[in-house]
C-alpha cells in the first residue's frame, strides 16, 4: 500500500474522547515494549509518528492515527508492565475493553508478540477475549531480524502447537528491515474493505 498521508489525530481514555468512527479501524495491541509504535512508524514510512520509548509502559492512552484519509490505526496502551503504578495497571483493562467492545468501526486487531519470547499468559488472555467477542485478530511476531531461520522455524512450530494459535497465520515482522510490511498491509486492506467490522459508531 502506498502511504500518501499519515497523521496523529488524538489520544483518548474513554468513549467521549474518541474521534468520529467514520473510517475503518485497525487496533494494535501487545505487551509493553513489544514494538507497537515502531510497527506503526514502519507501516506509514515515518520515523516519529507514533512515539517510541525504551521505557516500558510509556503509552497510557489510546492513540488514533489517520492514514490516507481512509483508515485509522489505533495504538492501544501496552499491558503486562509490572513496574507500572498500580492505578495505571488497573485502568488498562476497563479502558481497552471499553474501546474494543463499543467501537463499531474496528475491522481487525493486530496482536503483537515478541518473536523471541512467544505468547505470554497476558497475550493468551487477550486473544481468548478477542475470540469470545468475535473480533478478528492477526498475530504478528516482531523483531524477526533477531532470529535465525532455524530459530524462526522452532518458534513457529511451538506457537502453532498452542490451541489458541492453531490454524492462525503467524506473520514475522521487522521494523529494522521492513520484512512483513507489505503482507501486513495486504491483510489490513482486506479486513478494512470487508464486512468484518460492526458498522459505524
Amino acid at each position: 500500500m502506498k502511504v500518501l498521508s499519515a497523521e496523529f489525530v488524538k489520544s483518548a481514555t474513554k468513549p467521549s474522547e474518541y474521534p468520529p468512527g467514520n473510517l475503518p479501524e485497525v487496533a494494535i495491541a501487545g505487551k509493553s515494549n513489544v514494538g507497537k509504535s515502531s510497527l506503526i512508524n514502519t507501516l506509514v514510512n515515518r520515523k516519529n509518528l507514533a512515539r517510541t520509548s525504551s521505557q516500558p509502559g510509556r503509552t497510557q492512552t489510546i492513540n488514533f492515527f489517520r492514514v490516507n484519509e481512509k483508515l485509522s490505526l489505533v495504538d492501544l496502551p501496552g499491558y503486562g508492565f509490572a513496574k507500572a503504578p498500580l492505578e495505571v495497571r488497573k485502568a488498562w483493562k476497563p479502558m481497552v475493553e471499553t474501546y474494543l467492545q463499543t467501537r463499531k468501526a474496528i475491522r481487525l486487531v493486530i496482536l503483537i508478540l515478541d518473536s523471541r519470547r512467544g505468547i505470554s499468559p497476558d497475550d493468551a488472555t487477550l486473544l481468548d477475549w478477542l475470540d469470545y467477542h468475535d473480533l478478528p485478530a492477526l498475530i504478528v511476531l516482531t523483531k524477526a531480524d533477531k532470529l535465525s531461520q532455524f530459530e524462526r522455524a522452532r518458534q513457529k512450530k511451538g506457537l502453532a502447537a498452542n490451541p489458541l494459535l492453531e490454524g492462525r497465520p503467524l506473520l514475522f515482522f521487522s521494523a529494522l528491515t521492513g520484512e512483513g510490511k507489505e503482507e501486513m498491509w495486504s491483510l489490513i486492506q482486506r479486513s478494512a474493505s470487508g464486512d468484518a467490522g460492526r458498522g459505524d459508531s
